[in-house]
């Protein structure tokens, strides 16, 4: 499968909520970077169990999150993927923002994700 391939099924995984999924796409020792946090590159997390972690907080903090309007590059072990961030917290607080994550590859799947989104308040429900 082309790095490019591996990323449709990364987001396929997220938008179903599927973290083994996710984590399948990803090397054990993965590094994910969040958009968020209080360091200059986020916050990181580090191995399936951190990655898994923070993955699975996203989706408990937006039960209806989807990263929409995905689209994925990838070429000589980086790649790139843009896509509109859309979710709806329990107390009816939305999001949506567009984003753009930074890879790297090895041995076939995703050994880093750099998150990167537009900072944007959250959307008061109508």
């Amino acid at each position: 499968m082309s790095d490019a391939g591996l990323l449709q099924d990364l987001f396929d995984a997220f938008n179903r909520h599927d973290l083994q999924g996710v984590l399948a796409c990803m090397t054990e020792d993965c590094v994910f970077e969040a958009a968020a946090g209080p360091e200059a590159y986020g916050a990181r997390f580090v191995g399936h169990d951190a990655v898994g972690a923070a993955f699975a907080k996203v989706w408990e903090t937006f039960p209806d999150v989807r990263w929409a309007n995905d689209a994925h590059f990838a070429a000589d072990g980086l790649g790139v993927s843009q896509w509109t961030l859309v979710g709806t917290r329990a107390d009816g607080m939305r999001i949506e923002a567009d984003g753009v994550d930074l890879f790297t590859f090895r041995d076939g799947k995703v050994a880093t994700k750099k998150a990167f989104r537009k900072d944007r308040p959250l959307i008061k429900p109508v």
